[in-house]
């Protein structure tokens, strides 16, 4: 059997024993990686751990770190209680406004990454806090950093316009991120009504039975210290391009620092079976690239023939191998792929590049991504398990709908 048929067939396997049994599927894929890589590909150690998220690990752990801080000084209680305040009490309007910023910081150059780190743990307080869906919550945070992402000046969209700038097609600078923005806003729309009624319940106050809000005290030292440091990270992060995760552990430490005894356990609100999971998944991810097992499966869809039905496939394979990889690097490598289709058909460039890219970058919401596996970290007052199944089951139908959707919006209306 070939190596691309064995790392397809543990792959599988990884995923029945991990939804049967309770098993961190990162074990499982860290055991893979190192029985295909050695046995059937020939790889020594060093070559097998060059598929580990170093960046990733260090984003989750330093950003959940800080958050974990925060949560103990008071600080997320005060932005939750003043994000109500906002909206007037009209907590159902939220997720909306986290959409919006999320948008506008991935429009303005923040990568997609970052600006989830900066709002999903603000958004899970605030959804623990009022029981509304954590799930609903997350999504739609990372729907509106996606929504932005392919603006001229973001880091997709100048990544997009840059390769096509390369080939002979002509695609509008704008046409990529205004059908992204318009997918994302209708997918935010969907998940808002489906999930908004499946609600955790609110922390109840003993005494009197209501939902208790979080009590606003006065802002000492140590919230406005944090406040200052998580404005540090927003500069740091979005104006000089730094790395988020270090970032927020410097804030941390410091934090921690200057308040030992009441950030003594801070390190338990990291998120180690997350990170577990994601370091595992795409550390096999890292093997599937080295068996050839993409590219196989990317030239498969390229043999068929029918330029519609291409252009379909290539939709859904983006769409799957995404969930699991980098989304920029399967979109970098998607492009010149789809480029000699689409000079020998008369699909429409923008449509389909379009296409691709939604595809690409929607099915992030996969718990083996860093945006989804941020939502699973910073999710409070959840079964962790059973949460994570439910993104699981999130991105499935992500995977299986979205791609067909966006091939039906922006690809087939060209060519009928």
């Amino acid at each position: 059997m070939s190596p691309e048929l064995i790392s397809i067939g543990a792959l599988v396997v990884m995923f029945l024993v991990a939804t049967l049994l309770p098993i961190n599927i990162g074990i499982l894929a860290f055991v893979a990686a190192f029985l295909i890589g050695t046995a059937a590909l020939g790889l020594d150690d060093e070559q097998i751990f060059e598929g580990f998220p170093v960046s990733l690990f260090v984003t989750i752990v330093g950003v959940t770190y800080l958050f974990s801080i925060a949560q103990r000084n008071g600080t997320i209680d005060l932005l939750v209680a003043q994000g109500v305040r906002l909206v007037r009490g009209r907590v159902a309007l939220i997720p909306w406004v986290l959409f919006v910023v999320a948008a506008v910081l991935t429009a303005f150059g923040t990568f997609t990454p970052a600006a989830v780190a900066l709002l999903v743990p603000i958004g899970m307080s605030i959804a623990f806090r009022h029981g509304m869906s954590p799930l609903m919550m997350g999504m739609m945070i990372i729907c509106g950093a996606h929504a932005g992402a392919f603006s001229p000046i973001a880091v997709s969209g100048a990544l997009v316009n840059g390769m096509i700038a390369d080939t002979p097609l002509s695609v509008p600078a704008w046409a990529v991120f205004l059908a992204s923005f318009g997918f994302n806003l209708v997918l935010s729309a969907l998940t808002f009504v489906l999930l908004r009624h499946r609600t955790q319940a609110a922390p109840e106050d003993t005494a009197t039975g209501t939902s208790a809000e979080p009590a606003v005290a006065s802002v000492g030292w140590r919230q406005w210290l944090t406040l200052a440091l998580l404005a540090g990270l927003v500069v740091g992060a979005l104006v000089f391009h730094l790395q988020i995760g270090f970032l927020a552990l410097a804030a941390g430490a410091l934090l921690a620092l200057v308040d030992v005894k009441n950030q003594a356990k801070a390190v338990e609100g990291i998120s180690w079976s997350t990170i577990l999971l994601v370091a595992g998944m795409v550390t096999y991810v890292g093997i599937l690239e080295k068996a050839g097992t993409i590219d196989m499966i990317s030239e498969h869809a390229a043999e068929v023939g029918a330029p519609l039905v291409v252009a379909l496939l290539l939709c859904l394979t983006v769409a799957i191998t995404s969930a699991f990889a980098s989304s920029t690097a399967i979109l970098t490598a998607i492009i010149p792929i789809a480029v000699p289709l689409l000079l020998s058909s008369h699909l429409s460039a923008a449509g389909l590049v379009a296409a691709l890219a939604i595809s690409t970058t929607i099915v992030d919401v996969s718990p083996f991504s860093t945006n989804g596996a941020l939502v699973l970290s910073n999710a409070r007052g959840v079964d962790r398990q059973r949460f994570y199944r439910q993104i699981i089951g999130y991105t499935c139908g992500i995977v299986a709908f979205g791609p067909v959707l966006a091939w039906g919006a922006l690809v087939l209306p060209g060519v009928l």
